[in-house]
C-alpha cells in the first residue's frame, strides 16, 4: 500500500480581516502609519456596538434558512429564505413522506453506496429517460462519508456512511428528515473523482480565493489618510460605507475545478459566512464568540490584516493493513488563523506576531464545528466536501480504479453527466463592519480560508487499524447477497 505520496489538493485563500483604530476625537490620520503587529486580548476594553451600514447582521435568525445567488454578472451575494409560519416547510416535509420510498426515509447507521454499481444503474436511467433520480442526487440520503472499502471478489468500489430520508429546505439544499444534516450529492462526488480519475495524475491544486485587488486596499489606505479628523461614534456608517466603496468588489478564483460547479459554489459561500461570523455580521445558530468581540484595537497593529483558514484535521485516515479500507475519524475541519500585515501600497506580508483574540476565535470556532453544521448546512456542505476529495485521493492512491476495472466512463463524461452547470462567483461584496470599543473604532474588513485535505494522506499522519475493528466493519458488509442492480443498502 502507497502512503508516502503527497498529494495537493484544495487551497481556498479569502480576503484578509483589516483592523484600523483610533480614539474617538483623534486624528485618523495620526493613528494609521506603522505599528508592530499586536497581541490582540481575549476581551477588549468594552462591548462591541455599531453596525455595518444596515440595522442588522446577516442573519438576525439564525435558524433561517440561508443560501446565495450568483447574478449574471458573476457577483456572489446572501440570501435569506423566510417561512415565519412554517408552513411551507411543514408542505414540503408531507410531500416528501408521502413520495419517498419508506427504505429511504428510515435511518441508517450505516448505508452502502457501490459507486461502481450506481454508475451502471445511472447510465441505465439516463439511456431511458435522460435524467438523474433524486436517490441518485442525494446518494441514498448519506449525510456523512465515513469508509471506502474496496472488494476483491466482486470488484465493488463502496462508500458508506450515516444516512436518511431527506427533504430540500427552502434554500434548496438537500437535508435530512431527523437530523437537519446536509446530504451528500452526487454532483459534488463527481467533481472530487474527476480530481482523482483512473487515468491521468491527480489534480495539483483545487484552488478557491477571494481576495481584494490591490488597486482596492491602497484605496483603502488613502481613504482613510482623507478621512483625517474628528471622529465619532456617529460617523460610524459613514467610514463603513466609504470602505466598502473604497475596497470595492473583491475577486473570486477557483482554479482544478470547474468555476460553474457546485463544489466551487459551497466552497465560495463557506468561506464568506465564516468571515461574516468572524466579524459580527452573521449571528451563528451556535453561540460563538467573534474575532471583534475579543479584539482589543490597542493590542492590534492598526494597518492588521487577519486570514483565517480552513484546513482539515490532519490525522484523521484510518487504514486497513490490506488497504481495502479506509475510514474517516473525528470532526474533520479545523478553522486556523495567519496574521499579516497590509502596507501603504496594498501588499500583504505576513507578521510573525501571534494576535491572541484571532486565536481564541480560531480555537472556538473549530471546537464548536461540529455544533455549527448541524444548524448551518452549508458547513455541513463543506465538511462533505472535504471528506469526498479525500476520499476520492484514497481511491487513486490505492488504485480502486485498476483493481475493479472501473473507468468511470459515465460519471467521468461531462457530456453524460453535466456537473458544470452552475453560474460561476467572480466577486463578492466586500463586508464591513463598524464596531466601537469603549472610545476606538474598529473596522474589520474580510476573511480567509484554506483547505488542503491531501495531507490527512502522508503517511506520517495515517492511523493504523491497530485492533482489527476496520476490517471487521468491512467484513460485515456482505456486498456480495445482492442483486447486481441493487446500488445502495443498509
Amino acid at each position: 500500500m502507497i502512503r508516502t505520496k503527497f498529494f495537493h489538493l484544495l487551497w481556498c485563500a479569502f480576503v484578509a480581516i483589516t483592523l484600523v483604530s483610533f480614539h474617538a476625537g483623534d486624528s485618523l490620520g495620526q493613528n494609521i502609519g506603522g505599528g508592530d503587529g499586536g497581541g490582540g486580548g481575549d476581551g477588549g476594553d468594552g462591548g462591541a456596538g455599531g453596525g455595518t451600514g444596515t440595522d442588522e447582521p446577516f442573519n438576525p435568525n439564525p435558524f433561517a434558512p440561508a443560501g446565495i445567488e450568483v447574478d449574471a454578472a458573476g457577483v456572489l451575494r446572501m440570501r435569506l429564505f423566510h417561512d415565519p409560519t412554517g408552513q411551507l416547510t411543514k408542505q414540503r416535509l408531507a410531500q416528501t413522506q408521502g413520495q419517498m420510498d419508506p427504505n429511504l426515509i428510515r435511518p441508517s447507521e450505516l448505508r452502502k453506496v457501490s459507486l461502481n454499481r450506481l454508475e451502471r444503474a445511472l447510465a441505465r436511467t439516463l439511456a431511458d429517460t435522460g435524467t438523474i433520480p433524486e436517490d441518485m442526487r442525494y446518494l441514498a440520503g448519506m449525510t456523512r462519508l465515513k469508509y471506502a472499502f474496496f472488494f476483491p471478489e466482486t470488484n465493488d468500489v463502496v462508500i458508506a456512511g450515516p444516512a436518511e430520508g431527506y427533504v430540500e429546505d427552502l434554500s434548496g439544499r438537500a437535508v435530512g428528515l431527523s437530523s437537519g444534516q446536509s446530504v451528500l450529492e452526487l454532483q459534488d462526488l463527481i467533481v472530487a473523482l474527476r480530481s482523482f480519475p483512473p487515468f491521468g495524475d491527480p489534480t495539483p491544486v483545487i484552488s478557491c480565493s477571494i481576495d481584494p485587488t490591490q488597486e482596492g486596499l491602497q484605496r483603502m489606505q488613502q481613504f482613510l489618510v482623507q478621512v483625517a479628523g474628528n471622529i465619532q461614534p456617529s460617523d460610524a456608517n459613514r467610514v463603513a460605507a466609504g470602505l466598502r466603496q473604497q475596497l470595492g468588489l473583491q475577486t473570486v478564483t477557483i482554479g482544478g475545478i470547474a468555476p460553474t460547479s457546485h463544489f466551487a459554489q459551497v466552497l465560495v459561500e463557506a468561506d464568506y459566512r465564516m468571515k461574516l461570523i468572524g466579524i459580527g455580521l452573521e449571528s451563528p445558530a451556535v453561540k460563538i464568540k467573534s474575532y471583534v468581540a475579543r479584539a482589543n484595537p490597542s493590542q492590534v497593529a492598526r494597518n492588521a490584516m487577519q486570514r483565517w483558514y480552513f484546513v482539515p484535521d490532519y490525522k484523521r485516515i484510518r487504514v486497513s493493513e490490506d488497504g481495502l479500507a479506509m475510514e474517516l475519524v473525528g470532526g474533520g475541519v479545523q478553522l486556523v488563523d495567519e496574521d499579516q500585515m497590509v502596507t501603504a501600497d496594498g501588499n500583504r506580508s505576513v507578521s510573525a506576531r501571534v494576535n491572541r483574540a484571532s486565536r481564541a476565535f480560531v480555537r472556538e470556532f473549530t471546537q464548536k464545528y461540529d455544533q455549527l453544521a448541524e444548524h448551518s448546512p452549508v458547513f455541513a456542505q463543506l465538511r462533505n466536501l472535504i471528506d469526498m476529495s479525500v476520499t476520492a485521493a484514497y481511491l487513486q492512491n490505492e488504485d480502486y480504479y485498476g483493481k475493479a476495472g472501473w473507468a468511470m466512463r459515465v460519471l467521468g463524461n461531462e457530456s453524460l453527466v453535466s456537473v458544470e452547470n452552475q453560474q460561476a462567483p467572480t466577486h463578492v461584496e466586500s463586508a464591513v463592519n463598524i464596531v466601537w470599543k469603549g472610545n476606538r473604532l474598529m473596522t474589520p474588513i474580510g476573511g480567509g480560508v484554506n483547505i488542503q485535505p491531501q495531507l490527512a494522506l502522508n503517511s506520517d499522519v495515517m492511523l493504523d487499524d491497530e485492533d482489527g475493528s476496520l476490517d471487521a466493519t468491512r467484513q460485515q458488509v456482505n456486498v456480495g447477497e445482492f442483486d447486481e442492480q441493487i446500488w445502495w443498502w443498509d
